[in-house]
């Protein structure tokens, strides 16, 4: 397997996805088998979701309003495949077991969450734009082949759509997605997004490094897909202030982080996401994203 299969599960990205597992809402356990699973007319009644280019500038610089809305629940997922013998413990965080991911999926939609585009998330974000009702948002990061035959048909069971934030340097190497799997996820309504070159830590950027780690990666992604990818995830979740204004004038619109608070003066290039770790049963993962959001 290549190196950077076990890239965030071996390095410093933990230390900014902690999140505390406390006691169960009373209503958790009903919830889970509750049956109320999202439906059509609910996703139609949202706004339908504007071009991020269309929304004032005042709109996408009022970090105040923004701050202000609650946040939406979103998810990151990695490596979907079962555990062995060589995994640590840490790594395991990372890597979710084939039937657990597909218990978690199924305690969304029978739970009634409706997955939600970046467009979607943007909009209600910069402008307070209907959304469905129990929205989340679902990312894998790093191209994992797994993500595309284990977690695509998961989803297309409930009609979830997700984010896939891909790292180019993987493509097409082994137990990684080919270009062609990548055009097909965005073919089929689902968004690509940038998630560097070799996921090297942004905040480390000197030099050609946003050339290399951003500017290629981006138009390689844009050649595959046909479309502009104008949302970013931070390797590791780090990211640093630094980094804003470098995005932003590349015509990136959003950046993804982890679990750490959000920038007060920029929240939209620090939305935050939460690890769905490898342990968590369903009850585990709706209690952290009631917690947690």
């Amino acid at each position: 397997m290549a190196a950077c299969d076990t890239k965030t599960a071996t390095t410093g990205e933990t230390a900014n996805s902690s999140v505390t597992v406390e006691a169960a809402p009373t209503d958790a356990a009903a919830a889970e088998t509750s049956g109320t699973r999202a439906t059509a007319t609910d996703e139609a009644n949202a706004t339908p979701a504007p071009a991020p280019g269309s929304i004032p500038a005042s709109k996408t610089g009022d970090a105040a309003a923004i701050l202000a809305r609650p946040q939406v629940p979103i998810l990151c997922y990695h490596q979907i495949r079962d555990w062995t013998a060589r995994d640590s413990k840490g790594a395991k965080d990372y890597i979710t077991p084939i039937a657990t991911f597909k218990a978690h999926i199924k305690m969304l939609a029978d739970s009634g969450y409706h997955t939600i585009s970046p467009d979607q998330l943007y909009a209600y974000m910069t402008t307070g734009a209907k959304l469905p009702s129990k929205p989340v948002m679902l990312t894998f990061d790093d191209t994992d082949l797994d993500q595309f035959t284990i977690a695509r048909p998961t989803l297309e069971q409930y009609g979830y759509k997700a984010m896939y934030f891909v790292m180019t340097v993987s493509l097409g190497r082994p137990h990684y997605m080919t270009k062609a799997m990548v055009k097909q996820l965005s073919d089929e309504g689902n968004v690509i997004g940038s998630h560097t070159w070799d996921h090297h830590n942004v905040k480390k950027y000197q030099g050609k490094d946003w050339e290399t780690q951003i500017d290629k990666p981006t138009k390689t992604l844009e050649e595959i897909t046909g479309k502009k990818i104008t949302y970013f995830a931070y390797p590791f979740g780090l990211w640093n202030t630094q980094a804003f204004p470098e995005l932003k004038k590349r015509g990136f619109v959003a950046a993804f982080s982890l679990a750490e608070k959000r920038d007060q003066q920029d929240p939209l290039f620090t939305i935050r996401r939460i690890i769905a770790s490898g342990y968590w049963t369903p009850k585990t993962l709706r209690n952290n994203i009631v917690q947690s959001f």
